[in-house]
Formats: C-alpha cells, structure tokens, sequence
C-alpha cells in the first residue's frame, strides 16, 4: 500500500511523492539501530578507559614501567586504542604514555633501507632475453599511513618494484637498456615513488646494477665489435700508406731537382747499412758513374 504525499513548491505547483510505509520504517530502524551501536561502543570504551585509569592508580607506581614507552629518534610509535587510531598522529622521538589493556602500539622505523631486487628475466621490446638486477633505495615517509593503509608495506614495496623492473625493461629494445641505463632508472623511481605514496613509503633512488645477456649473444656481439676494429684499423692503415705515398712523392721530387741532395741520401743509406749489419758492402758501380748517366739522361 502507498500513501501519496503532496508537496508544494515555490511555484506553487503540487508534486505527488508515493512512498511505502514498511520502506520508511525499515530506514527508520537502521538509523536508530546504528545510532544505538555507536552509542554502545561508545559507552563500552569509555567504561574500558576509566577501568584502565583505575588500574593504573591503583598499581601504583609499578604501573609507570609499563604505561611509559620510548622511541628512538628514528622511530615513531603508531597507537591504537580500542582498535582505533589515537589522536594526534605518530608519537616520538622520546617518551610517551600508553594505557594497558587498552592502547597497543606498532613501531614504524624511518631509517632509508635498502632492497636487492634479484635478477629478473626480462624480455626486450626486440625480443632479447636479458637478466637484469637492481637497488631500491626506500624509507618510511608516514608512519601512520604504512602502518593503517598496507598490510606490510616493506614487503609490497619489494614485490612493487621486482614487477616495474620487469614492465620498464619489456617496454625498452637492448641497446637502450646498456645505453640509458640513468634514464631508466629515473623513470622507474618516479613509477615506484607514484605507486608507493598512499603506502607511506618514499622511494629516493633506484640503480641498475647489472645487465647480463646470454653467451650466444656475447659472443655475436664481441664478433661484431672486433670486425668494427679490424675495419677501423685497415681504415686507417690505408690513410696512413696514403700519406706516406704523398710524402715520398714530394721527397723524391725534392732530391731529383738537387743531384748534392741525391749523394747525401745516397751516404746517409750506407750509414745506416754499416750500423745495422758488421759487414763488407761491394758496389758494382760507383756513385759518379750513376751520376754520369743521370746527367746523360737529363741532357738526351
């Protein structure tokens, strides 16, 4: 059954609004069933915290070792009360109050770690298989959000980065992983530092450590290089008998335009015989005759 209910806006024009009787009472109840939970709750822990205060009184002052804890300064204490996040943040560095039976408390350290992520096999956009292993270097930045928000989030920051090691090398060819190795791990702290922060955690650095290819590739590629510097050496070597042949061309032209020139190469080269070879030398023609039938063949 519906009860229509009529409803008069500014314009004075009448709007029907059919709602059921048992939908407005089942809403009703749900109200005042979760007002009445919060109100037990309410009235359960406040009754807790008071019996607690009381046990501590009355444990006086031995109940000062145990309510009293302290934290280091790079350290922060998250406290719950009641299975609740206690007002007023993480607690520390120093000392701080907690109630027994009632507060419980996790230790968040906010040194930097350090995480090895083990070689993973990686499959490059140029489908070459490669081995690649890095490090993570990371650290608590919100003690109260690593603590409420991830189960551990050490660990997920571990398995987080083992995968974008593995995503950003698939989406790279091989010559771009040995050559860019900077940019990519750049990329990779921005992608994990992007990930990580409603975890609490802040990701400051990331290094590739190594590459490793498989041995047919080495090989190929060690190949490929020395057939490079074989080439590059002949390269030069030609260059090198170029000039050379240049140079002689002009020295031969410099010593036909002075016969004196010619006998002084001609006494250096038998200077240079005696010195390197203890032995006798015969000529069959001396170095006049030669010179006698150059002029004959200049003056032809």
């Amino acid at each position: 059954m519906s009860v229509p209910m009529t409803n008069m806006n500014g314009n004075g024009a009448t709007i029907q609004i059919n709602s059921r009787p048992d939908d407005i009472r089942n809403r009703i109840i749900k109200a005042e069933d979760g007002n009445s939970k919060d109100s037990d709750e309410g009235t359960c822990g406040k009754v807790l915290i008071i019996l607690s205060w009381a046990l501590v009184i009355m444990t006086m002052p031995f109940s000062l070792f145990v309510c009293f804890k302290v934290v280091q300064e790079y350290e922060r204490a998250v406290i719950f009360r009641l299975g609740r996040l206690l007002s007023g943040g993480a607690k520390g560095p120093g000392i701080f109050f907690i109630l027994p039976c009632v507060d419980s408390y996790a230790r968040v350290d906010l040194r930097t770690r350090t995480y090895d992520v083990p070689p993973q096999e990686v499959l490059t956009k140029d489908s070459v298989t490669v081995s690649v292993d890095a490090v993570v270097y990371y650290r608590v930045n919100n003690a109260t959000i690593s603590i409420a928000n991830v189960e551990n989030a050490h660990h997920s920051t571990r398995l987080l980065a083992q995968t974008t090691l593995r995503n950003t090398m698939g989406t790279r060819p091989l010559h771009e992983i040995l050559s860019e190795r900077e940019t990519i791990s750049g990329n990779m702290q921005i992608s994990l530092d992007e990930a990580t922060d409603s975890w609490g955690i802040k990701v400051e650095r990331v290094e590739i450590k190594d590459v490793r290819l498989p041995v047919q590739l080495q090989r190929a590629m060690a190949a490929e290089a020395e057939a490079a510097r074989e080439a590059r050496a002949k390269v030069i070597a030609a260059e090198g008998e170029q000039k050379a042949s240049r140079a002689l061309r002009e020295a031969s032209e410099v010593i036909g335009d002075s016969p004196a020139a010619l006998q002084l190469r001609y006494l250096q080269t038998l200077n240079t015989i005696s010195a390197e070879k203890n032995s006798t030398i015969v000529f069959p023609l001396p170095i006049d005759m030669l010179t006698y039938f150059m002029k004959a063949k200049e003056a032809a």
